[in-house]
């Protein structure tokens, strides 16, 4: 193994078959078949239809990522795939590719954590992650705020939704303003031309007695489309853009505000930013704002790391192979409820003695 391991990851928790590639903390293909428009019709992910759509995509988007990669298969130092938290059937199918392909290979394989190789990822385009560092992941599926000490083996969960995350909530706006889905990107287009401040839209758990680090977007939402079916009712014409302005302001706002306060109380001088949602414009404007002036330096990857992708995995996986971390077992199993706490999935020490005999003759020797 090189200095730096070459490492590959493998995505499928939700609607997106990501493959990547990483060498240490550089990035050198990130491949990615999303099935987003085979939901569309649907107005949000159907578990069944990502599932078979990871099946068709899965060995042309890994064939695409080493073509990009300029490396071979046999080259890799290890396999590194979500098992969880996520869509079961979904994860299902990368796990056991990622299985397939370390066991003909005669690879390590790490089955990790998708919210932390959310956070890992920030590796590929700002170097080493500092420790401590303060994580707000945002997307379709969580809003979690995390400290992690070492992304490895020590990320610790402060606060998270108790309903709707922030991305489910973008698409549930946008599905009532019949903005199509996803709702995410729609509604930061239409709120660039409108006003933040045009509609004064309730901010979730802010009040004295609430949880500090918790998130609701749930009220928000009936809020919001409340607001909308009044200005209908009343036959008046719903002004779209104020609308998504002032409910992206809403959510923008919480986030921020309770990221910067548990960077202070945690005394923790770096905030990463990280999931589908770290992708809006507003979020990444304010969050930097509000950073500067606590004296907090922020992390944000480029939009493209931040959806869900395999670099990330990757990343993750290089990571644990250079602090020399257990590989996982071959039962390993997708579990999509994999509490962030478990960095990735350990197996026993000697899990892989005897693949390098087992792939001595297979296809890609």
């Amino acid at each position: 193994m090189a200095d730096e391991p070459l490492v590959l990851g493998i995505e499928t928790s939700c609607d997106e078959t990501g493959v990547g590639i990483v060498r240490g903390t550089t990035l050198l293909a990130d491949a990615v078949a999303s099935s987003v428009d085979e939901h569309a019709r649907f107005g949000g992910v159907v578990p069944e239809v990502a599932s078979r759509a990871h099946l068709e995509a899965m060995v042309p988007t890994i064939d695409r990522a080493l073509k990009e990669a300029g490396v071979s298969a046999r080259d890799l130092d290890a396999i590194a795939v979500t098992a969880g938290p996520g869509l079961a059937g979904a994860l299902l199918v990368g796990v056991s590719a990622a299985k397939a392909y370390a066991y003909a290979l005669g690879k390590p394989l790490y089955g990790v954590n998708h919210l932390a190789s959310h956070i890992c990822v920030d590796q590929l385009e700002h170097g080493p992650l500092p420790e401590p560092t303060m994580a707000l992941l945002v997307s379709g599926g969580h809003s979690s705020l995390l400290l992690s000490t070492d992304i490895t083996s020590d990320v610790r969960p402060l606060g998270a939704t108790i309903d709707d995350a922030a991305g489910e909530a973008f698409d549930k706006i946008a599905r009532v303003l019949n903005l199509g889905f996803p709702g995410g990107p729609v509604i930061d287009r239409y709120a660039r031309e409108g006003d933040p401040s045009a509609i004064a839209f309730p901010r979730g758990l802010t009040g004295p007695r609430d949880p500090v680090y918790d998130f609701s977007f749930s009220g928000l939402k009936t809020a919001v489309a409340r607001w909308i079916e009044a200005k209908r009712a009343a036959g008046e014409e719903v002004p779209v853009r104020d609308v998504a302005a002032s409910f992206q302001e809403a959510v923008v706002d919480v986030l921020t505000r309770k990221a910067v306060r548990a960077c202070k109380d945690e005394g923790v001088e770096h905030l990463m930013i990280g999931g589908g949602v770290a992708a809006n414009s507003r979020l990444r404007a304010l969050a930097q704002e509000r950073c500067e002036a606590a004296g907090i330096r922020l992390r944000v990857p480029r939009p493209k790391l931040c959806t869900d992708n395999g670099a990330m995995v990757a990343a993750l996986g290089a990571e644990l192979v250079a602090r020399d971390r257990a590989v996982s077992s071959w039962d390993l199993s997708a579990d999509s409820s994999l509490p962030v706490t478990e960095a990735h999935v350990p197996g026993h020490p000697h899990d892989h003695d005897h693949v390098h005999e087992v792939s001595k003759g297979n296809l890609y020797s």
